[in-house]
């Protein structure tokens, strides 16, 4: 069954909020505000791609987080796949923060 543009953005929405869900364990602000996910693309088929960094290349959370991701990524609804690619172009910066993740750390 392929989706309707409707329904894809539906599922856009969805992969948002549940995004919002992980938290980088060092920083108390969740990694779609942080900036860490760089695209997500969803075919009409319910397939999901991820593109997402970390704050650094030797996070301590560099095998735990993007599984989570997935995870939770993989449990919304109408999900039927999810790839995730893990990159470090272009690597990660403050200026990649939403104005709510600065204004949560002090950093306006």
């Amino acid at each position: 069954m392929k989706y309707t543009d409707e329904k894809i953005a539906e599922i856009g929405e969805n992969i948002i909020t549940a995004l919002k869900t992980v938290y980088d364990p060092e920083i108390p602000v969740d990694i779609y505000e942080l900036g860490l996910i760089y695209d997500v693309q969803i075919s009409d088929e319910g397939k999901v791609k991820v593109i997402m960094t970390l704050t650094t290349p030797n996070c301590p959370v560099a095998e735990s987080l993007p599984a989570e991701v997935r995870q939770r990524v993989t449990e919304v609804d109408e999900v039927n796949e999810v790839d995730l690619e893990l990159t470090f172009e272009p690597a990660w910066n403050k200026d990649m923060m939403s104005e709510e993740a600065r204004f949560e750390l002090g950093m306006f």
